[in-house]
């Protein structure tokens, strides 16, 4: 029991200090305020006195009353120089947003020339494209006409595109259609220059000596005989070079048939070809190619020179249908006019 009592009073002694401690403390902190309050709260007069008879001004304020006037005037000058830092820095990046759309800008009109300059160019594309398959006689029923009358003119055009879209950019959308709708047509048209290509390797239709130097001397048919001075029949053509020894090469496809030396001719070769061609080589200096061989189109087959019945070096070329002779000259020249009719991309030479 003395136990128990000893602790109650310890505790009750611990709560009167506490108590005393409060109080001691809160009449601390009141006094603080209590002094705060009247240091604020304090009076002061400003006098104004004028240099003159005028009325003297009194103005009475207080700590407190100059702390929030100090306070309100830093509040203002804050917020101006806030707005200020931030009109700047907006003003800032507007000349920077001004001179990036003056850049965009600039890079759109020189777009809008690129697309214009494609516009044109693909115009004259198609009609270069009509004009090959007008040539090659392809139906141009399936190709760009369907959708803008054969010729682009929708490309310059007012019609009007989705709100927000570019003109040009419908303008590369056609270009890209017309690409799309030409490139089977294109296959077509490969197709057809590689059969005539290969046609073309197996008829006589290239000049007889390499590079294609030289020049005619004598043409075929009728002439006058350069030794005999008599009038004759000429078989073929007579290409100089003016020198010895320059290539002289088959003008198609074939198999060489003879390679003989007669007093007329010299030393000569004989060339048969598909479709019943043969040609002629004479006069060669020597030979570079040998009875069975096989030759190709612009193949060394000899050289020029000066042999049998001849007054130079020089080449005499003959070309013949089965038994019939015909004018070389026709057949030299198949290349160049299809070139001109824009329906022959293949190479002469191989």
């Amino acid at each position: 029991m003395a136990s128990v009592h000893e602790y109650k009073r310890l505790e009750n002694k611990l709560v009167q200090k506490v108590k005393n401690t409060a109080g001691t403390a809160a009449g601390y902190v009141g006094s603080v305020f209590t002094a705060i309050g009247r240091f604020l709260t304090r009076r002061y007069t400003i006098v104004f006195v004028p240099h003159s008879e005028k009325r003297v001004y009194n103005l009475h304020v207080t700590i407190l009353s100059v702390c929030c006037f100090l306070l309100v005037v830093s509040g203002i000058i804050g917020a101006f120089l806030w707005y200020g830092a931030s009109y700047s820095s907006t003003m800032y990046a507007m000349a920077n947003k001004d001179g990036t759309l003056k850049n965009t800008q600039a890079s759109l009109d020189q777009l809008r020339d690129e697309s214009a300059n494609v516009v044109r160019e693909a115009r004259k594309l198609e009609i270069a494209f009509t004009n090959v398959l007008s040539a090659l006689g392809i139906n141009n029923n399936n190709t760009l006409s369907q959708n803008t009358s054969g010729d682009l003119s929708a490309f310059l055009g007012t019609q009007k595109t989705p709100e927000g879209n570019l003109p040009e950019i419908d303008d590369f959308r056609k270009i890209a259609d017309f690409l799309a709708k030409a490139s089977p047509v294109m296959t077509d048209i490969a197709a057809t220059l590689d059969t005539q290509g290969a046609l073309l390797t197996e008829i006589p239709s290239i000049w007889p000596i390499r590079g294609g130097i030289g020049h005619i001397t004598m043409f075929f048919g009728q002439n006058i005989h350069p030794i005999y001075g008599q009038h004759y029949i000429h078989r073929g053509i007579d290409i100089s070079t003016n020198r010895y020894g320059d290539p002289i090469v088959a003008t198609a496809d074939g198999t060489v048939v003879t390679a003989e030396y007669t007093y007329d001719y010299g030393n000569y070769i004989i060339v048969r070809h598909k479709h019943g061609y043969f040609t002629r080589y004479a006069h060669m200096q020597s030979f570079r190619a040998s009875v069975g061989q096989r030759v190709q189109q612009n193949e060394v087959i000899g050289y020029i020179g000066n042999t049998g019945i001849s007054t130079g070096p020089h080449v005499h070329y003959e070309v013949s249908i089965g038994s019939d002779v015909v004018d070389p000259y026709r057949y030299l020249t198949i290349r160049n006019s299809l070139a001109r009719q824009g329906t022959l991309t293949v190479n002469a030479s191989r």
